[in-house]
């Protein structure tokens, strides 16, 4: 198993560009561990990511 860390905005570019504009630039700065790299990954993939980051990021702030 091939562990790659990248940054969302990585993932964001290459397999649902259109979602740019509509995140942070803190979000498109976080830190992705994937477990398998960046090239087996779908569009479908990337929506999960981008939809788990954003609620991950939001429960932090709101703890803070």
């Amino acid at each position: 198993m091939d562990m790659e860390t990248v940054k969302l905005s990585r993932i964001v570019e290459k397999l649902a560009p259109e979602l740019v504009p509509f995140l942070t630039a803190r979000e498109l700065d976080l830190n992705i561990v994937l477990r398998e790299g960046l090239a087996i990954l779908e569009p479908e993939d990337a929506m999960e990511i981008v939809q788990h980051s954003i609620c991950e990021h939001q429960s932090k702030a709101l703890l803070q």
